[in-house]
């Protein structure tokens, strides 16, 4: 068995250093307590957007501009030293890190901004990138699509480990493209939430029978800074809980062993165990022997894509 770590706080909003710091700073505070896998929510750096649900696309450019700007001031470049601090912290306290967070491309047009998922292993070293397939709605207001390039299993000492975000995991052909590679710890850091969200949870553990991760998104009026374009507009004076989290731990087939945490901030534990997920699969297997490849193939295509090829 192996402890994981789900971290359910906020960031410190539009503020990339400040929030890595505290990231750094919640892996140790992890790492005492004995977890080798930790995980951070959707976005986590510098924050979810939680204001694109309320604006007007067409409406409120000003607004729309202003939050914007800081916002891509404070996306990380994963081919600088923003994320050093984090890296360290991987390698320091040997552990894996699944972290969600505003990417900006510095490789093309450097103002496009993804929605990313970093996998750091216990080394200190990125092991996977994955940006989020298609920004739901209002969501494509902030991010651009990502390509297949990131769907990928990999191996660590907690097990062999996928990640999919948010309203992803409603994906049939991405979850079976991490339940091909032989995922066994299935991470879904979401703003999702509520029984809807637990459920669908439920059925990929049901489904994939892998361990299912779900890190919620945890938000406080008091966590939107004070001077954020329009902030007693877009957020009444009453209004407590912006998002309320809802992380989940559900073991292979569906049990909830963990959470869900409701309305809290903190870090939420588990043990695991990933050869129980491979056991799991002895009556259902929908990617092995409870296939029909005779009758069903999944292509997928996991190419970088680019709108530019230097010759």
């Amino acid at each position: 068995m192996t402890k994981i770590a789900i971290i359910q706080e906020a960031p410190v909003f539009l503020e990339k250093q400040a929030t890595i710091e505290k990231a750094r700073s919640l892996v140790g505070e992890a790492s005492k307590n004995g977890a080798k896998l930790i995980i951070f929510p959707e976005t986590f750096i510098p924050g979810y957007p939680a204001w694109i649900w309320r604006l007007r696309p067409g409406s409120d450019w000003t607004v729309n501009e202003a939050i914007h700007r800081k916002l891509l001031a404070n996306s990380v470049n994963v081919y600088g030293d923003d994320l050093k601090p984090l890296l360290n912290a991987a390698r320091e306290n040997k552990v894996t890190i699944v972290c969600g967070m505003h990417e900006k491309d510095h490789q093309h047009s450097q103002a496009t901004i993804f929605n990313s998922v970093i996998t750091i292993d216990d080394q200190g070293n990125i092991a996977n990138r994955h940006r989020k397939l298609m920004p739901t709605n209002p969501e494509r207001m902030v991010w651009g699509l990502g390509d297949g390039s990131g769907l990928k299993v990999i191996e660590t000492p907690v097990g062999k480990i996928g990640s999919l975000i948010c309203w992803e995991n409603f994906m049939p052909l991405a979850r079976y493209s991490l339940y091909a590679q032989g995922v066994e710890l299935y991470i879904a850091p979401t703003y999702d939430s509520g029984d809807a969200s637990i459920g669908t949870m439920q059925h990929i553990a049901r489904e994939g029978r892998c361990w299912v991760l779900c890190c919620g998104v945890a938000i406080e009026l008091g966590d939107i800074p004070d001077d954020l374009p329009n902030k007693l507009d877009l957020y009444g004076e009453d209004e407590n809980w912006v998002n309320p989290g809802d992380s989940v731990v559900v073991a292979p087939g569906g049990e909830i062993i963990a959470g869900p945490m409701h309305q809290e901030k903190g870090i939420l534990y588990a043990e695991v165990d990933a050869e129980r997920a491979r056991t799991a699969k002895r009556a259902l297997d929908v990617s092995g022997h409870y296939s029909r490849p005779d009758i069903f193939q999944l292509h997928v295509n996991t190419k970088p894509q680019s709108a530019i090829k230097f010759e």
